[in-house]
């Protein structure tokens, strides 16, 4: 007899599944398992993005032109650590990270550069941004009008999803609630005023790079989306207004068939919970989700091995449906992605939508006695993990509990052992490794950045009318001390180049640090 397998979450694998399917749903059709729309693929590809930002936003510009002019659909924005927790490129604080992870965005001065020759109403753009999304998203807004762009045309998402920082990221700047007050502020404004924005990308990809299984990763983001989507109605928004333009953004690992359960277990458990709060609007209750491949299954041995990493990931996120795509460079283990790295990871996915076949007919897999027992199987313990959050009076409470931090910690201390042990098979890592030379061609970004980023400060700060700045911190300071919507004064603060950090400050000074 052979021994057991498991998936990564610890579900045992049959030999073999015999039991006739019991799906008789159909695609576009509640709880949508099968997918959000009747026609999926067949009728257009998901939307090809790339993730990319770095250095200042002059070279981001640069980058977004290439992949745009080699097939991207839209736009992924990385931002560097300093932009994501609210501190200007001169902070004492961003010294040594300014430019690393992604673009240094100081003002709305940097979104014009980064912007520079892109009509925003021609591409939708996602900004992987949480503490300050609605500063960040209001200086994207400011540039729109400049534009001339019709807001209520304007497409794209904003990350906003504080609760998965406190749990597995943390770049958090303030407390739970006010901060929780900024995301349901955003929720308000975009509902009259971008009616086609996505509010909030509620994110289980980072809950998964912290080391979580699929169930931990499907359990814990739904809960969250839970925790937003009773916030929201306790602020009186209307669910089937408010929840059409949540998405959410997972994750894709290596265990293919339990990526693709995951997937379509996530979209049956949405329609569930947004039923259950009051949802009647199919639109209300559909998952929309973008997907990433593994970052942490990248390995910096043999890195030519992770592009058929990322094309399996890749391929199972296909399968299970997702609404856009970004698929990781191979030298991202080594550095930021060169040129030519990108351009191989936007070709897998141009190959899998062109070549492979499988966009021909919707949800190929279903009926798959493998399939429908494991989603049902990844379904039924999330729940138990959503029952015991629950019962903990939600998703803020669990997280102040520490209770998602642990489990996580947990599980990513399981794996860790199992590849030392040599249980679990990391292909050119503990099995069939080989002697290597050091990469040579990699991507990194020069710390003198930092200096031209306080230059453009300098002389910022020098050419704007100072006294509209002071008014408008003034005025947003007086809106965080009250109850009014803080996008307003937020969108004027940044139209007369208040800085993102003298914006953050403000609301510090308001909210305090947690």
């Amino acid at each position: 007899m052979s021994a057991k397998r498991k998936t990564t979450s610890g579900i045992e694998i049959k030999e073999v599944y015999t039991e006739p399917s019991k799906m008789n749903e159909l695609p576009g059709e509640f709880p949508y398992t099968r997918g959000i729309q009747k026609d999926m693929y067949r009728g257009k590809p998901w939307t090809m993005r790339q993730y990319a930002g770095f250095s200042t936003a002059e070279e981001s510009n640069k980058r977004y032109h290439y992949l745009l002019s080699r097939g991207t659909m839209g736009l992924s924005v990385a931002f560097d650590l300093p932009t994501q927790i609210g501190y200007d490129s001169d902070h004492e604080l961003a010294e040594g990270e300014v430019g690393k992870v992604g673009v240094a965005i100081d003002s709305l001065k940097d979104i014009e550069i980064l912007f520079d020759g892109i009509k925003l109403s021609d591409i939708t753009t996602s900004m992987t941004i949480n503490a300050t999304a609605a500063i960040l998203l209001a200086m994207y807004i400011a540039l729109a009008k400049k534009q001339g762009a019709d807001l209520k045309q304007l497409s794209g998402t904003i990350q906003n999803d504080i609760l998965k920082e406190y749990a597995a990221r943390g770049t958090y700047i303030y407390p739970p609630a006010p901060s929780m007050r900024l995301i349901t502020d955003v929720f308000e404004y975009c509902s009259k005023e971008l009616p086609k924005w996505n509010t909030i990308s509620i994110s289980g990809y980072h809950i998964r790079e912290a080391g979580s299984t699929a169930v931990q990763e499907l359990a814990f983001t739904l809960a969250n989306g839970k925790a937003y989507l009773k916030a929201a109605l306790s602020k009186g928004l209307d669910i089937n207004v408010f929840a059409k333009r949540l998405s959410f953004f997972f994750n894709c690992h290596n265990n293919f068939f339990e990526e693709i359960a995951k997937f379509r277990a996530a979209r049956r458990m949405w329609a569930n919970i947004t039923k259950e709060l009051g949802a009647t609007d199919p639109g209300a209750q559909k998952l929309r989700f973008h997907s990433q491949t593994g970052g942490s299954t990248l390995t910096a041995q043999q890195p030519l091995n992770n592009i058929v990493r990322t094309t399996t990931q890749a391929l199972a996120a296909v399968l299970g449906g997702t609404q856009s795509l970004h698929t990781n460079g191979y030298d991202e283990a080594l550095s930021l992605p060169t040129e030519a790295a990108a351009q191989i990871a936007l070709r897998t996915q141009q190959i899998i939508a062109f070549e492979s076949g499988v966009t021909d007919t919707v949800d190929p897999l279903a009926g798959s006695y493998f399939i429908e027992a494991l989603t049902d199987e990844l379904e039924a313990a999330a729940l138990l993990y959503i029952g015991k959050i629950d019962a903990m009076g939600g998703s803020v409470k669990a997280i102040e509990q520490d209770y998602m931090q642990q489990e996580i910690a947990s599980a990513a201390y399981q794996y860790q052992n199992e590849i030392e042990s040599g249980e679990r098979v990391i292909v050119g890592v503990n099995k069939f490794a080989q002697a290597e030379t050091p990469a040579g061609n990699v991507f990194r970004v020069d710390d003198t950045i930092r200096l031209h980023q306080i230059e453009k400060i300098r002389l910022l700060k020098a050419g704007r009318d100072s006294v509209a700045v002071a008014k408008n911190l003034k005025n947003l300071k007086a809106a965080a001390i009250g109850a009014d919507n803080l996008m307003l004064p937020i969108l004027s603060a940044v139209e007369s180049y208040a800085t993102l950090g003298e914006i953050a400050d403000v609301l510090r000074s308001v909210f305090g640090e947690y």
